[in-house]
């Protein structure tokens, strides 16, 4: 234990990975674990990136100081090789683990004997709905991945009438209509695009109209379990391409959300929908981390082709670190308070759907 009497200690640390601006943890939150009997230690410019400066995490109650030493360590990406050698054993770590991207980086927790919850890993079902971190940061990407498309757009989203002229609205459509897809459409909508969307899902539907946007139809159904499509066979991902090409065409503006959890996103925009599009069109991929949507796609690049820009942004949430951290901190707050008694004591109860299922390392053993 770190030297906090019996006081169990959390430490918040710096995000090292490129780019990444979020904190796992926030000064209105730091309150909220001191209740719980629990001392906050924070990495010095641990939220700088978010615009949280030090001193209002220490005005919130936690102190500065070796953050990677404490008993609990909060992150938000994978820890590096090096920070993984930082953690001493017996530590729980809590963040965005990529246990089915990276069972290598598993593998180095398990070795140093670390306890590891991924927060990817929290089960979807309705008591653990506040520690859905996959859902609250899907929530910023869609509503950020409609800004970075209509910048991208050479015109107008919203009709305009002028005395110049009448400006007709863009024709966005959105393929994916989990978290990320349905925040997409309300945002599209709310600037003023005629919206649709699009899953292979057909109970969404209904939560695609009730935001006041179309539902496309094409007649083919995925249903999986989780709340996630399951995979296609062959042949209805021929006929799903096929019919999803001929319907992109008709859209300005495309907006890709699809994933399948542990396998490469699914392509649903093929070269021949790009070439179809209008000129000055924009296909916006959400999936680029995963190989993209778009068959066209470069991750982390803005490409055009055939008078269409394809852009695939990495680590969308980190464009809105302060909304995105202060989410992801009551997800992880919500989770670390199922880990500790109302006393501020560490209780890893194994027996909790919960707790069993966010563990990705370091099961073995009791917890004091």
């Amino acid at each position: 234990m770190a030297e906090s009497g019996n006081r169990l200690t959390v430490g918040v640390v710096a995000e090292s990975r490129p780019g990444e601006r979020r904190v796992a943890m926030v000064p209105k939150l730091v309150a909220r674990l001191a209740q719980r009997g629990l001392r906050v230690v924070v990495e010095p410019g641990a939220g700088a990136g978010a615009q949280l400066a030090d001193d209002a995490y220490v005005q919130a109650g936690a102190e500065l100081g070796d953050a990677w030493a404490a008993d609990v360590v909060l992150k938000v990406a994978p820890p590096s090789e090096t920070e993984v050698g930082k953690l001493k054993t017996g530590t729980v770590l809590i963040g965005f683990l990529d246990p089915r991207g990276d069972p290598e980086g598993i593998a180095a927790l398990e070795r140093a004997g670390v306890r590891a919850f991924a927060m990817e890993a929290v089960p979807r079902i309705s008591r653990a709905q506040a520690m859905d971190a996959l859902s609250s940061q899907s929530s910023v990407s869609g509503y950020r991945a409609v800004l970075l498309a209509a910048e991208k757009f050479t015109r107008f989203f919203p009709m305009l009438t002028t005395a110049a002229g009448t400006v007709p609205p863009a024709k966005v459509l959105v393929l994916g209509a989990g978290v990320a897809g349905l925040q997409a459409l309300a945002t599209a909508k709310r600037l003023g695009s005629q919206t649709t969307g699009y899953d292979v899902r057909p109970e969404v539907g209904e939560q695609v109209r009730s935001i006041g946007a179309k539902f496309l139809d094409l007649g083919i159904e995925a249903v999986g379990e989780g709340g996630y499509a399951r995979e296609l066979t062959a042949e209805e991902r021929a006929e799903q391409q096929r019919r999803l090409t001929e319907a992109i065409t008709k859209f300005d503006v495309v907006i890709t959300t699809a994933l399948v959890p542990g396998r490469k996103a699914p392509t649903l925009v093929t070269a021949d929908a790009v070439k179809g599009m209008p000129a000055g069109g924009v296909v916006l991929d959400l999936a680029g981390e995963s190989g993209g949507n778009c068959e066209l796609s470069r991750p982390g690049e803005d490409v055009v082709e055939h008078d269409v820009t394809i852009s695939a942004p990495l680590n969308v949430p980190s464009g809105m670190p302060t909304h995105a951290s202060e989410l992801y901190a009551r997800n992880v707050t919500e989770l670390l308070e199922l880990l500790v008694t109302t006393e501020g004591e560490l209780k890893l109860d194994f027996s909790d759907e919960v707790v069993a299922g966010a563990n990705v390392a370091g099961r073995e053993g009791s917890a004091s």
